[in-house]
């Protein structure tokens, strides 16, 4: 599976950006409305948590390029 992949993945690299994006676009969609519905209830009990925890101060709220950041260096140790 993961040849197939890479063989669609280098495809879809070739197309003009126009094409790409709209693939992604369909995609997305897909991903949207075949989502698993226990899997959508665990990550809004993980949002609500989070949420409230930052409401409470417990923790600072961190903007997502400075949390990709963060990431980045964490994995690439």
């Amino acid at each position: 599976m993961a040849s197939n992949l890479d063989q669609i993945y280098e495809e879809a690299m070739s197309l003009p950006d126009e094409s790409k994006a709209a693939l992604a676009e369909r995609i997305v969609e897909y991903l949207v409305t075949h989502v698993n519905p226990d899997l959508e209830i665990l990550q809004l009990d993980i949002v609500k948590r989070r949420r409230d925890e930052m409401r409470l101060k417990k923790v600072e709220p961190v903007d997502g390029p400075d949390a990709l950041a963060m990431a980045r260096r964490i994995i690439s140790k």
